[in-house]
């Protein structure tokens, strides 16, 4: 439940090729800044490049105090408000949200996603219409800075990796002020109810709630 396949459909991404090549998202990170800089220098149909390894699609809305950060792609009718600080790294798909005094590094946003209040995402690849809702964040990093170790149960799966934020899974709902521990991932079409402190895996269709419990969404 936490390979590309089950998380993603990768037609909702520029990032469809790349990440085709791998079995688990997180394994796609480190090539991150790598494949943006290669992506960009093939891009047409109305991208951009504004400056050096910052390509903005003529149809996005990029707001004058927004920091575009190299390399990054913003794509079709995004909207990168007012203090968004876009570090680097960064692929954002068509028709986001890239919200006020938002931060973004080393990630994959797929189309249709929304980070619009006060969040940070780090490390992270974030699916297709999935929305983390205001004050939500990945921590990126363990405190005790070893590697990230994704749990599943009784099952530990090695990442081999110190920066490791969230995969979360094709419409996926974070409620507010929620925290994605290093190595969390979220099945599709799951939510996490807000003000939760999250790790591990989450499966698809699921609810978790502030106490840790995890049940099945009614459809």
């Amino acid at each position: 439940m936490y390979t590309i396949k089950d998380l993603y459909d990768l037609d909702h991404t520029l990032a469809k090729d790349y990440l085709s090549g791998f079995r688990y998202p997180w394994e796609a990170l480190k090539g991150i800044r790598d494949f943006i800089l290669a992506l960009g220098a093939t891009l047409k149909d109305g991208y951009e490049e504004r400056e050096p390894g910052v390509w903005v699609h003529k149809t996005a809305r990029v707001f004058p105090s927004a920091f575009l950060g190299a390399p990054c792609i913003i794509g079709p009718e995004t909207e990168v408000r007012h203090c968004a600080f876009i570090r680097g790294s960064a692929l954002v798909g068509a028709n986001c949200v890239v919200g006020n005094s938002v931060e973004l590094k080393n990630v994959i946003l797929f189309d249709r996603v929304q980070t619009p209040h006060y969040n940070y995402v780090g490390d992270s690849i974030l699916g297709y219409s999935s929305h983390m809702g205001a004050g939500s964040v990945t921590s990126n990093v363990k405190s005790d800075k070893c590697l990230v170790v994704v749990h599943d149960g009784s099952e530990q799966i090695e990442t081999g990796i110190k920066k490791f934020g969230a995969m979360l899974g094709d419409h996926v709902e974070i409620g507010c002020n929620a925290v994605l521990n290093p190595g969390t991932v979220v099945g599709r079409n799951s939510s996490v109810y807000p003000t939760s402190c999250v790790r591990g895996v989450i499966p698809e269709n699921s609810i978790f709630k502030n106490s840790g419990i995890i049940i099945e969404k009614r459809r």
